[in-house]
């Protein structure tokens, strides 16, 4: 990463500037400007989150905002409502109340002096949600959007649920928001009401865990904020980027296929960061891209935008199986147009231990069942990973020994695929309510099995998301099961694996019962998208190298430690995953602020008993400036029976050393077809 310090024009920071919303509350955001604006106004570029821009986000937004600011942009990052320093609680995510203050907050910006009218919208995760969101609703400010790791469908494609399961990244999610609406805003910005606020919070904010468990089939409350709702009603430019690690890259292309404006698709190797922090790398120069991106929306530039293909991807070489990587080896790959006609898909046949690369069907059908083990899963990985551990799949082996397994034979050439492989199955199952886990996987010839991609099917979902419907046992169904989007090479010598399996504990929750499938091979087949490579791949222009503005200065004061254990307890036959995500403690120099953030996840089964799955959490934050400290302790823990999800949690807050408040809850939800 290059550290820019010579900018085209010198930047001023307001801290903090105050947006009043229509009911009073007032929002607290960072401005960073370019010297002379206010004669001259500049178009704007807001970023909208509830990360804490006081002692949360504040390294980030200091590399970006400072940047778009130094290249004659006015940069706002803004704290939601209930959050940092802003007034109010948060309650959940995407909220009308959050997208009625996001269009106050453009029309507040477009009013400034500095201001010419125009306003940007950046945003990862979060941020590149309500950026959509906000563009659905046409706010007439709003000129562009850039996107990153973000959905189109708030059910299909978010950290909740996928094709129906319920995702062990939802406890995960949940728990991490707990944590971040347990904290109080800073009393050296917000006064002597910082006690109240806090307090407020402490009581208000709620447990969205349970709110999510109580919405398991799409309805309502998901297709609020789910543009895929209605695709036309975004106007603006979109510019939608994701990485192949994260858990939103198929949203992109969705977004390039379906959006009626102008929509350009960036997918690279990343997990959930940002292209030019992007892990594993190769990195790139994003905010390059950014400014081509506003220059061309916002300023009238012709920067090319428009020229760009419709879709650019990172092309993966095969790897051998790791957790983690540095980079991943492979090539920039486009097309002029999504879709494309340059794909195409190739039907693969099932046979038994067979996947037929020659198109023929098996004569004689064989009906093959599968029954996995309940920890089948366990070296799965996160659905979507941050890259702060090891967390990518490992060796498939060892998954593949509980599951029914299908191999090509050793490929003659290369075979490169790009885009959503898709399963058609035929079978039964024995109970009511199953699921089926599909992974694809790249077979080396020293039988190593790196997993490419995969896909989860709540076969109660087989209709629709909307109104899901129990299995008769033992009758047969057809079903399709998409995996998710992908561009990868399969080398010559290489198989390819298909692996089936009824569980795939902890990444999604576990059926009711153990669950067995029939599969019935003679009209089951995968559909694999492949792209024979293209001469013109090779003249794509380069992508600059990463760069950014300075990030705040800070003092490590305790090391941060990031691991994932498997533990095994042999004697009491007890499976455990334990992800440790610790941050250690910094000192952030401009604000003086310390921060200290440790959160421990396990998850737990014992033998093959479906009533013995845990999933808990507990999150430890801790503020500190001078004589001023406070503390918070969350924990969670979701077990569950055939029946029902029982919620236990407990929140407590400390100044000082000493507890000012404590709050325990125990709900029990009932299980719907999940």
């Amino acid at each position: 990463m290059r550290v820019v310090t010579d900018f085209p024009h010198p930047v001023e920071c307001h801290d903090p500037v105050w947006i009043p919303m229509d009911d009073g509350v007032e929002l607290c955001a960072r401005l960073w400007l370019p010297e002379g604006a206010v004669k001259t106004p500049v178009p704007a570029i807001l970023e909208y989150i509830p990360y804490r821009l006081r002692d949360g986000s504040a390294r980030r937004d200091a590399m970006h905002h400072h940047y778009f600011a130094g290249h004659g942009y006015a940069s706002l990052r803004v704290d939601l409502r209930g959050s940092g320093d802003s007034g109010g609680i948060l309650t959940d995510e995407y909220l009308e109340q959050e997208l009625v203050d996001g269009e106050a907050i453009l029309r507040w910006i477009a009013a400034q002096p500095w201001c010419s009218g125009k306003v940007g919208m950046i945003g990862i995760s979060w941020g590149g949600f309500n950026g959509l969101q906000l563009a659905a609703r046409r706010p007439p400010e709003l000129g562009a959007v850039v996107s990153v790791c973000s959905t189109d469908d708030r059910y299909t494609d978010d950290v909740h649920y996928m094709g129906g399961c319920l995702l062990g990244d939802n406890l995960s999610w949940a728990s991490t928001m707990f944590a971040y609406n347990s904290l109080p805003p800073d009393p050296t910005i917000v006064g002597d009401a910082w006690r109240e606020m806090w307090h407020q919070r402490l009581e208000g904010s709620g447990l969205w865990l349970a709110t999510w468990l109580e919405h398991p089939h799409r309805d309502a409350y998901w297709q609020h904020g789910s543009i895929c709702e209605d695709f036309s009603r975004v106007e603006v430019p979109v510019l939608a980027a994701s990485g192949w690690a994260d858990g939103y890259s198929n949203a992109v292309k969705r977004l390039a296929t379906h959006l009626p404006g102008l929509c350009k698709g960036l997918i690279g190797p990343w997990s959930h960061k940002y292209p030019h922090l992007g892990e594993p790398g190769p990195s790139i120069g994003f905010l390059q891209e950014c400014l081509r991106w506003w220059g061309q929306w916002l300023k009238g530039e012709d920067s090319g935008v428009e020229r760009d293909p419709a879709i650019r991807v990172w092309m993966q070489d095969s790897m051998p199986p790791t957790t983690r990587y540095g980079c991943r080896p492979g090539r920039w790959v486009a097309e002029p147009s999504w879709p494309s006609p340059n794909i195409h898909h190739w039907r693969m046949p099932l046979g038994p231990g067979r996947l037929a690369l020659d198109g023929k069907r098996c004569r004689e059908e064989s009906a093959l069942t599968v029954q996995s083990p309940l920890t089948c899963g366990l070296f799965a990985g996160k659905w979507c990973s941050y890259a702060a551990g090891p967390d990518l799949a490992h060796d498939q082996r060892e998954e593949d020994g509980g599951a029914l397994t299908f191999d090509t034979p050793p490929l003659e050439a290369n075979l490169e695929m790009m885009g959503a492989a898709e399963l058609e199955l035929e079978l039964a199952a024995d109970r009511p309510v199953a699921m089926v886990a599909v992974r694809l996987s790249d077979v080396a010839p020293d039988d190593k099995a790196t997993r490419v991609t995969y896909g989860l099917l709540n076969l109660t979902h087989r209709d629709g998301h909307d109104a899901p419907s129990a299995l008769e046992p033992g009758r047969r169904y057809r079903v399709r099961v998409q995996l998710n989007d992908v561009a990868q090479v399969f080398p010559c010598g290489h198989r390819l694996r298909l692996s089936l399996s009824t569980s795939y504990w902890p990444l999604a929750w576990v059926p009711p019962k153990p669950v067995r499938l029939t599969i019935f091979d003679k009209d089951s087949a995968l559909y694999l998208p492949v792209r024979p490579p293209r001469e013109e791949d090779d003249s794509l222009p380069r992508f600059d190298d990463p760069e950014a503005a300075p990030s705040i200065d800070f003092t490590r004061l305790e090391p941060a430690h990031h691991n994932w254990y498997v533990h095994r307890d042999l004697a009491e036959d007890i499976s455990t995953l334990e992800v440790i995500n610790d941050s250690g403690r910094i000192r952030l120099e401009d604000s003086g602020i310390e921060v200290a953030t440790r959160a421990v996840e396990t998850y737990r089964s014992r033998d093959n008993d479906f009533d013995s799955v845990e999933g808990s959490t507990l999150w430890e934050r801790t503020l500190k400036r001078d004589e001023w400290e406070v503390r918070t302790v969350t924990r969670s823990v979701l077990t569950s029976t055939a029946v029902e999800f029982q919620l236990h949690a407990t929140l407590d807050a400390y100044e000082g050393g000493q507890r000012i408040y404590s709050r325990n809850w125990d709900l029990t939800i009932p299980r719907r077809l999940v």
